[in-house]
């Protein structure tokens, strides 16, 4: 897998963070958490910070100090700069129970709006699913239940709808992250009640925009956005290439920040949710929800710089 480039300037990204967390990282904190953007959630009107934080494979650990203790940072520091989207799944091994103990821990319950998935066929097969998910997540209630890759979603929508009147869950959604599904995807949009749907978005992988955000916004469909940075492909085409000279003109010092941006700005996401295990990358995703953001002309001219690497 791809890791991410260096700065332009021949420091790493990686020594640059690292002096900030080290010395004076409390006050980007500060700035953080006044100004990250921050997009209602369409059917209610509820605020969420537009970078929140995937646990595929980064929070996939056990129970040892040596695997967590970087993990339990990444959530104090993504609680702390002002995150609040965790989103899981049973798919992803053991990162429910890791997010479940991690967030006991360090208190952040209240403060964390967490999402996970029902990933499994049968209706008696996705309750105890779901319910062993809200044992390793610690929760009495989920802030947001999703059917993953729709998997028997016609199923498991009936049993949502029914917790979700009995206050169990406070949002419902579906999930996919292919292009490849987007019709499927498409005609569960047009046909269901849904608060939320997931599907992967990112300057590399546009499809979305023909279609998927489109509809989410005609039909009040809160967008979570997964694959960001396209599962780290995008990294390895810039590795060694410099930003461009405009970038700081929308506050982008990485290519993370970069790439974010570009995700985060089209008017129907509601949240991009990139996954990491180290602090110092948190902490600079979390700058990709800071203004100033792209417009729709710049937005165009950031893909193309891109695409001509």
């Amino acid at each position: 897998m791809a890791t991410r480039p260096s700065c332009a300037q021949g420091i790493s990204r990686r020594e640059v963070l690292r002096a900030a967390v080290g010395a004076g990282v409390l006050a980007f904190g500060d700035v953080v958490m006044k100004t990250i953007l921050q997009r209602p959630i369409p059917r209610t009107g509820e605020l969420l910070p537009v970078i929140g934080l995937g646990t595929w494979r980064t929070f996939d650990v056990g129970r040892g100090e040596s695997a967590r203790a970087p993990l339990r940072e990444v959530l104090r520091e993504f609680a702390r700069l002002g995150g609040a989207v965790v989103d899981s799944s049973p798919m992803y091994g053991q990162s429910e129970s890791v997010v479940g103990d991690l967030a006991a821990e360090l208190g952040l319950h209240k403060q964390l709006f967490l999402a996970t998935k029902v990933w499994t066929s049968g209706r008696d097969a996705g309750i105890r699913q779901m319910d062993e998910s809200f044992r390793r997540l610690r929760t009495k209630r989920m802030d947001l239940m999703q059917v993953h890759n729709l998997v028997d979603w016609r199923t498991h929508l009936v049993t949502l709808r029914r917790w979700k009147e009995e206050g169990r869950v406070r949002y419902i959604g579906v999930t996919h992250y292919t292009a490849s599904a987007y019709d499927d995807l498409a005609r569960v949009l047009q046909t269901e009640e849904l608060d939320f749907v997931q599907l992967n978005y990112s300057i590399g992988e546009r499809e979305a925009e023909r279609r998927l955000l489109p509809l989410a916004a005609e039909r009040r469909i809160a967008a979570l956005v997964n694959r960001p940075f396209a599962e780290a492909a995008l990294f390895g085409k810039v590795r060694g290439k410099p930003l461009p000279p405009w970038a700081p003109e929308i506050g982008c010092a990485s290519w993370a920040q970069f790439f974010l941006k570009f995700v985060v700005s089209h008017p129907a996401v509601t949240c991009a949710i990139p996954g990491t295990s180290k602090v110092q990358h948190l902490a600079d995703n979390m700058q990709g929800g800071l203004p100033p953001f792209p417009d729709a002309a710049t937005r165009e001219r950031m893909a193309r710089y891109v695409a001509g690497l």
